[in-house]
């Protein structure tokens, strides 16, 4: 199970309403004996080499004499010769899990951490059958994989419900395998949804305070109908032994549909690809490119011969709206992406240069083994030299890339824009960990080859009334976008 800590700071207590008390079913019983058979444990076995012998052995030139005779008689028998010579040994590491059945032929759905590298993985029915199980297919991006198990008969199985009609508040029940005890179930309700906890480009987490625990990823999370609705796959924890303090994740059924689906068809997943890096748009972003609000997906990077690029969407741009669908949050793009049907044509809605435009994009397939695309911010009156040329503009001290700059700071030779030699302590751009030997490619998406060009951008910036200034900077071949104040702290 991914484990993820933290620190609690306060204990809230609620108290609950006999009246709303009586909501909750008086046994859950009925329900687990109906889902309890299709619930499975997986068991994954890996072999890793190791070094023969005993560790640290440190005697590797014994002396050949009479007295050092039981000590060599030791290590010949119990698998450390006396030559020493460390041969690679082959050694089993076992990992417990939890899964479930979607159909009668023996389709498993598990995560794929429970089942990455395994050579050999069992799936145990609750009667105590043990089948071997083929991987009919894994995707990492949504940590979900598909089992098969032959066993020769018809196994129980449990429905795929609809997460998207689950509220805040509704009950859910968690069975699994929690610390490798065999058939367990939990209860709780939904606490929220459309969690992020930053596990991957598709995070859309349903949360739940039914205990969840160590051995229980890939376990089903029900509704009261008897639905699955989610796929258990990450705690909160405090301490590294991954106990259930309430804050449990489940994989949503309506992201895990598909996923499935298309893994049992072509044993892989085929997701639209706009061709796009981006991040999200800050108050001070949207504010330095003259937008109402943060909304959308800003475009940080576009990958030639893109679907993005031959619509004409730069770096710079926002994404606001795709096939009719607001993007009100940044994470919220690559999804709706990689749901679109290869080979469709849509509207995408984006801000460039102080207006809204409209393309019409056909939307291409994602290479799956690309994470990082679609998923995956007043000039001085007496300004400052530096020793090696710069000048400081906004906290920054700036220069153009000189010959003996790009050598002595290892700038790639195909780099362009001003190079940062130094960064005032305490100024804006010292607080988003800007430093030396950064590069600024563009301001308010203008590139930027002059200190002069930089001092004209943040005058424009002020002219249209902004507060911030969109700054594009490129580290060791990484870009990202940071906004600074078009007015710089007193102290610079």
């Amino acid at each position: 199970m991914q484990k993820i800590r933290f620190v609690f700071t306060a204990l809230l207590v609620f108290f609950v309403t006999p009246a709303i008390a009586q909501n909750h079913p008086a046994s859950f019983a009925d329900l687990i004996e109906k889902l309890s058979p299709a619930v499975v444990n997986i068991s994954t076995t890996q072999k890793i080499k190791a070094a023969h012998g005993i560790v640290g052995m440190p005697f590797p030139n014994m002396p050949d004499s009479p007295e050092m005779e039981p000590f060599r008689d030791f290590f010949e028998r119990f698998g450390n010769p006396y030559n020493m010579e460390q041969q690679p040994q082959e050694r089993e590491v076992y990992s417990l899990g939890s899964g479930f059945i979607i159909d009668a032929s023996g389709f498993v759905i598990t995560n794929n951490h429970v089942v990455d590298d395994a050579d050999e993985i069992t799936v145990t029915l609750p009667d105590n059958g043990k089948y071997k199980a083929t991987i009919v297919g894994r995707d990492k991006k949504t940590d979900l994989a598909l089992l098969k198990v032959d066993a020769k008969k018809d196994l129980p199985f449990v429905p795929l419900g609809d997460s998207d009609s689950m509220r805040v508040g509704d009950w859910v029940i968690a069975i699994g395998n929690p610390f490798g005890l065999g058939g367990s179930v939990t209860q709780g309700i939904i606490s929220a949804r459309q969690r992020s906890i930053h596990s991957g480009p598709f995070d859309d987490y349903l949360q739940t305070d039914a205990p969840i625990n160590r051995g229980n990823s890939g376990g089903p999370l029900f509704n009261t109908k008897g639905e699955v609705i989610g796929i258990n796959t990450a705690i909160f924890s405090p301490s590294s032994g991954g106990g259930s303090v309430g804050i449990g994740f489940a994989i949503p059924t309506s992201l895990a549909k598909p996923v499935i689906s298309q893994l049992k068809e072509f044993g892989r997943t085929h997701r639209g690809w706009l061709g796009v890096k981006i991040q999200e748009v800050s108050e001070e972003i949207a504010d330095s490119l003259g937008m109402a609000k943060p909304i959308g997906a800003l475009v940080l990077e576009v990958s030639k011969g893109s679907p993005a690029e031959k619509a004409g969407i730069v770096a710079g741009d926002v994404i606001t709206r795709v096939d009719g669908k607001e993007i009100t949050e940044m994470r919220f793009l690559p999804r709706i992406i990689a749901e679109t049907k290869i080979g469709k044509t849509i509207p995408i809605n984006y801000w460039h240069k102080n207006a809204e435009k409209t393309a019409k994009i056909t939307i291409g397939e994602m290479d799956e083994n690309d994470d990082a695309e679609d998923n995956k911010g007043k000039t001085q009156k007496s300004p400052q030299k530096d020793p090696e040329g710069g000048e400081y503009v906004l906290g920054l001290n700036i220069s153009p890339i000189t010959t003996q700059l790009r050598a002595r700071l290892r700038i790639d030779e195909k780099q362009n824009g001003l190079v940062i030699l130094g960064v005032k302590s305490g100024s804006q751009a010292a607080k988003q960990g800007i430093g030396r030997g950064d590069i600024v490619i563009d301001v308010n998406n203008e590139i930027v080859k002059t200190t002069a060009d930089f001092k004209n951008a943040i005058e424009n910036a002020k002219k249209a009334g902004r507060k911030f200034t969109l700054v594009k900077i490129s580290r060791k071949g990484e870009e990202a976008f940071i906004t600074l104040p078009v007015k710089e702290d007193k102290q610079d």
